[in-house]
């Protein structure tokens, strides 16, 4: 779907880094702008979007992202996806944007690639939510494939239970960043087991949850009722649940 000017204006707007203002952070939004609207009055192709996505700078890379409406083919998806990581956020969040939107029109047979499922299980723990959400919300349309859903949720539980690990070592009295910004990518992983729950092998789920539900942080152990919300006939883990309708934060008891 083509964006519209205004979309176009309003996502540049929101996206810029307004955290250090100085005398010559106006001139550059200006030309930024500049840039940015030259670059969406062009009726540029496909292949040269890609170029842009390969080459081009930040606001190049942003707006050839939202330019796309279709890709073509496996490797013009590796492109897209590779500007996942080692990218500006502004370039990561335009990226996961266009991945949903096209994985959801039904270009999804075009993402069925290991190197890709790789990139994906880094972008679910990404600094910005917007590109975790966005990424989780287009896994769920590859589900289907086998291969995929063997690989990436192998790859998910090492994760969690190496995140897992990590922030049980932690005195969450400290209230230093890096212990949020373990929890953070604990808390998305935890997401995303939620979107993959009946995909998932229930003993490696099992033990995730036995881990999480006792966790200090109390964003953790409302992910871990929610998933737990999901599953019947089975025993001990509906013991867990109980005990988490009365836990002391109400945004866990909640679920």
């Amino acid at each position: 779907m083509q964006i519209s000017l205004n979309f176009m204006l309003y996502y540049l707007c929101m996206t810029q880094d307004k955290q250090n203002l100085n005398t010559s952070y106006y001139p550059t939004l200006d030309e930024n702008f500049k840039q940015a609207l030259n670059l969406f009055e062009k009726n540029l192709t496909t292949a040269e979007l890609f170029t842009l996505l390969n080459t081009g700078n930040i606001v190049q890379k942003q707006i050839a992202a939202l330019k796309l409406d279709h890709i073509e083919n496996s490797e013009q998806a590796k492109i897209l996806v590779n500007n996942l990581t080692g990218q500006d956020g502004k370039i990561r969040e335009a990226v996961a944007l266009k991945i949903y939107e096209l994985i959801s029109a039904g270009h999804d047979k075009y993402f069925f690639d290991q190197s890709i499922y790789d990139t994906f299980l880094n972008a679910i723990i990404d600094v910005n939510s917007n590109v975790c959400r966005n990424i989780i919300a287009s896994l769920k349309f590859l589900q289907k494939n086998n291969d995929f859903c063997t690989y990436f949720i192998e790859k998910l539980i090492d994760l969690t239970q190496n995140l897992i690990k990590i922030v049980k070592k932690f005195d969450f009295q400290e209230g230093k960043y890096k212990i949020n910004k373990e929890v953070f990518k604990l808390y998305w992983c935890l997401e995303t087991i939620y979107e993959f729950t009946d995909y998932m092998p229930f003993d490696d789920l099992k033990n995730i949850l036995f881990q999480t539900k006792s966790i200090d942080e109390y964003t953790i152990r409302e992910k871990t009722a929610k998933i737990l919300a999901k599953i019947r006939n089975d025993n001990e883990l509906s013991e867990i649940r109980n005990q988490l309708k009365h836990d002391k934060n109400y945004y866990v008891r909640r679920f």
